[in-house]
């Protein structure tokens, strides 16, 4: 890793409170990548954490561990910790029901976050943060979410190496953060949720949030009323669909895209909430006549109330785990198929919360990018250690450092990562057909994605790589300006890169 030797080439020629920093950058080079869930307040964000996490840990209703940054770390046993501002740790178990302690018994005004390991896989190659939400704007919120995420200490006990404490707040601050965000959003997105993304984003790792380190989610896609969207022809999911498209004009170009998701059943059908007493409870309710059940699927207080041979405790639970939508979706499952088992229906459960979909651009968006994002991301924290540092001779050391390593070719990830990030964020101003290429040659693992000709056979897609590499080194040569050329002249390496792949893909 080129930053990685950067970093240690540099430790002895830096002051101790810069190379104590440079330390921590190794550190989160070396850790799994880290996700920040981020999102308005009752926007389903722990909910869908349960979820990606696989196991219900993260507390869903408000309480004290939703005013806190809690991390969801990989650890050999399960356990929680407090961390407070002074650095002083409080070791608590799990409640009774396998999640946080709604209630910590300590005094919140005194915690800079939570720690949860779990012996979980996910976590092995993903640190989930889940974040406090975003209520408003107002100044003391935004203040509270970048403080608890920018300034938390981040250490696993096994890092807890001989000097570390050296770092100093400022340093700190400086190699914070999470490196990706995924940001939640519900059918109320809000003009102004490009500023909260804006905000929550400043206080990651790359001080940016761009299409290759963000993705939003529509969450509660089932409370939408089909009617309301246009094109919908009456189906909820189409007219989810249709709106996470929409949503997704609004969020751009911060965010690589905006897919629909139903978090709770997400988390029922993935975190063992679904029983097998769930899956004969829905058997039951199939056996009604479909006038009766249409009519106790209108609302959920129908749903309750009325008089039927499913006890009512029964179907209160039912709601609780699956909503109107999820019954209604089980239903018709056991309907169409009487024996289904109960496996086979949880799993029929998650294929219709949207949950796979999202794991998917997940895994193309960051999981594929994660050494690039980690590295663009320490750049970023080096060069804030560098800034930070009081000697201008150890300023400029490190920056000549970082324009050497960039000028290599092994670099070009983190130059196509540097120009996608002008060009989104608008620093760069390019014309809309050409920034729509560059986010997406920059934004997508996938060969034929990157290219905008996915599932084409590879004849065409190394013609096309080859043809674009051409464009791109006339129009920096002749027809842009400057900033512009520095861009295209990256865009044209990263064409030439994909022509060679594509031609030679085991080269």
């Amino acid at each position: 890793m080129s930053v990685a030797n950067l970093c240690h080439r540099l430790q002895p020629q830096v002051s101790a409170r810069t190379a104590a920093g440079f330390a921590e950058v190794l550190r989160r080079l070396g850790a799994p990548l880290q996700v920040a869930v981020a999102g308005r307040i009752k926007s389903g964000k722990s909910t869908l954490v349960n979820a990606l996490i696989g196991r219900r840990v993260a507390p869903t209703d408000i309480g004290e561990c939703t005013r806190l940054v809690t991390r969801f770390q990989y650890g050999t046993v399960d356990r929680v910790e407090i961390v407070f501002t002074d650095g002083r740790k409080q070791v608590l178990p799990f409640a009774a029901d396998g999640m946080i302690p709604a209630e910590l018994g300590v005094d919140i005004d005194k915690v800079s976050h939570i720690e949860a390991y779990l012996t979980n896989a996910v976590l092995q190659g993903m640190t989930v943060i889940d974040t406090p939400g975003l209520g408003s704007l107002d100044a003391a919120s935004v203040s509270r979410t970048e403080q608890l995420l920018g300034a938390a200490k981040h250490r696993k006990e096994e890092d807890d190496e001989e000097g570390s404490d050296a770092l100093d707040d400022t340093s700190r601050n400086a190699v914070a953060g999470a490196e990706a965000v995924l940001y939640v959003v519900t059918q109320g997105v809000r003009a102004d949720d490009q500023q909260a993304l804006a905000a929550f984003t400043a206080a990651t790792a790359s001080r940016e949030a761009g299409p290759v380190n963000a993705i939003a989610v529509l969450n509660k896609a089932d409370t939408i009323a089909p009617e309301s969207v246009e094109g919908s022809g009456g189906d909820i999911w189409q007219a989810a669909t249709l709106l996470a498209e929409k949503q997704a004009s609004t969020l751009k170009p911060r965010v690589a895209d905006v897919l629909p998701v139903i978090g709770l059943i997400a988390e029922s059908a993935e975190s063992g909430g679904f029983t097998a007493a769930d899956a004969e409870a829905l058997r039951q309710l199939a056996e009604l006549d479909d006038d009766v059940l249409q009519t106790m699927l209108i609302s959920a207080d129908i749903f309750t109330s009325w008089e039927c041979d499913v006890p009512a405790g029964t179907r209160l639970r039912l709601l609780e785990k699956l909503d109107l939508f999820g019954i209604s979706h089980a239903v018709e499952v056991v309907r169409k198929e009487p024996e289904i088992t109960a496996g086979a229906l949880r799993r029929s459960l998650l294929d219709a919360s949207g949950l796979e979909a999202v794991r998917q651009r997940l895994a193309v968006v960051f999981a594929a990018r994660a050494d690039g994002i980690k590295a663009a991301a320490a750049l970023a924290s080096v060069t804030a250690l560098a800034h930070a540092s009081a000697d201008p001779g150890e300023r400029q050391r490190v920056h000549d450092a970082i324009e050497v390593l960039l000028a290599k070719p092994e670099a070009h990830q983190l130059r196509l990562l540097e120009a996608l990030t002008l060009v989104a964020s608008g620093a760069v101003d390019m014309p809309e057909d050409l920034t729509e290429e560059v986010l997406r040659v920059g934004s997508n693992a996938d060969l034929g994605a990157q290219l905008g000709k996915p599932g084409a056979p590879r004849q065409e897609l190394a013609a096309h790589a080859l043809e674009r590499a051409g464009w791109w080194r006339s129009f920096a040569s002749f027809g842009a300006t400057p900033a512009q050329g520095r861009v295209a002249h990256v865009v044209h390496r990263a064409y030439f890169l994909l022509w060679q792949q594509v031609r030679d893909p085991q080269g």
